[in-house]
């Protein structure tokens, strides 16, 4: 039985990689013999350097940036000749902040400005740029102002490049800008496809997991229409029109507008340098999954990038994950199985200790392939 193994991370708990060996150990006790083959993916948020620098041969470089809310932070990316791969959560992640820290209202994306920075002092001309896991909901303005942009009042008063200054933006000077960006060419890679603004935008799906109370969401949201309109009047670009503009609270939309970059499905276009489709076709079975699987995990995760691609190999599926929304309905949609590991009556803290997350996964996977399980491979001598 060949089968193989393309989780994402646990976000909080495991790394995409962990999930992948703790899955495989599992199947090798339940299955002696298997063959397996771990592929760790990445959605473009956490995990994607280290899902494609051993790919591409990347290599690993550091730089110290500031952190969401201003702290120095030591940030990790790759690097291949002009390529450049780089993680927003490493510099202006959520990872970066306790719970008790998150303030989106004053939380900056200057740190990925700093990446990409550090990236051009090093010769990379070439730009991949994962966008998920942010802590922010400045429209990208922390990133830009790293780079030399400046955002003024109408008073003419520089504006300090957070969410807490978005409905005050009426003027956007590039005039100091990098000029190296001019030779630089962007990607990215988008775990979202929400637009900047509105119900379905940055604010009102996502400002309240970064410490927005409704009232901040509804001036977040505001603020991006105003940004979105000064970038309108600036370069005729309708950022509410192109998908993923909301992603990392508006990031996406700036790299769109500012740096030329389109906004590309993060998860296929992992799958795609991992040659994914490949080394699945012929599998007996793929194990994807995630942390939490609902119905956010439609717009971009990677687990269902990984099951439309098994659903054109004509490869079955099964979903592991920390917890499920309503497995019924997200197993409609094609995966064989749904497999929440956490049991009943254990608290989310204690499961997403990484122990307890490890032996949880090693515990659903033993039941769902050992003897007595749907998906047990029959021993040498059965029928």
């Amino acid at each position: 039985m060949k089968i193989i193994v393309a989780p994402d991370s646990f976000k909080g708990s495991l790394t995409a990689a962990e999930v992948a060996e703790a899955v495989s150990a599992a199947l090798a006790q339940a299955m002696p013999g298997c063959e397996v083959h771990c592929l760790p993916v990445s959605d473009g948020g956490e995990g994607l350097v280290q899902a494609l620098a051993p790919a591409l041969g990347a290599a690993f470089v550091r730089a110290q940036v500031h952190g969401p809310l201003g702290r120095m932070t030591s940030a990790a990316y790759a690097v291949k000749g002009e390529l450049a791969i780089i993680e927003m959560a490493a510099a202006s992640g959520l990872e970066l902040l306790k719970p008790d820290e998150l303030d989106v209202m004053n939380a900056d994306s200057r740190g990925l400005g700093e990446l990409i920075l550090d990236a051009l002092d090093r010769g990379c001309r070439d730009f991949l740029i994962g966008i998920g896991g942010s802590a922010t909901n400045d429209a990208g303005m922390g990133m830009l102002h790293a780079l030399g942009w400046r955002f003024f009042d109408a008073a003419g008063k520089e504006l300090s490049p957070k969410g807490a200054s978005l409905e005050r933006v009426v003027s956007i000077d590039g005039s100091n800008a990098d000029a190296r960006l001019r030779e630089a060419r962007f990607r990215v890679a988008c775990d979202v496809d929400n637009p900047l603004y509105g119900p379905e935008g940055a604010a009102a799906v996502f400002a309240s997991q970064k410490g927005a109370d409704p009232r901040q969401v509804e001036a977040l949201d505001r603020g991006l229409r105003n940004f979105a309109h000064i970038v309108r009047g600036m370069a005729g670009q309708d950022l509410q029109a192109v998908p993923g503009s909301g992603a990392a609270g508006g990031v996406g939309g700036a790299l769109s507008a500012f740096l030329a970059a389109p906004l590309l499905p993060g998860a296929h276009l992992v799958l795609s340098a991992l040659g994914f489709d490949s080394l699945a076709a012929g599998a007996d079975l793929v194990i994807t999954g995630e942390g939490c699987l609902d119905a956010q995990s439609l717009h971009g995760k990677a687990c269902f990038a990984v099951l439309e691609h098994c659903r054109s190999l004509a490869v079955p599926a099964v979903a592991i994950c920390g917890i499920a929304k309503d497995p019924d309905a997200l197993s409609s949609l094609g995966f064989e199985k749904i497999l929440p590991v956490k049991p009943g009556g254990q608290s989310l803290e204690e499961a997403m200790r990484r122990d307890v997350a490890l032996a949880n996964i090693r515990a659903a996977v033993l039941n769902l392939f050992g003897p007595g399980g749907s998906f047990r491979s029959p021993s040498p001598g059965e029928v």
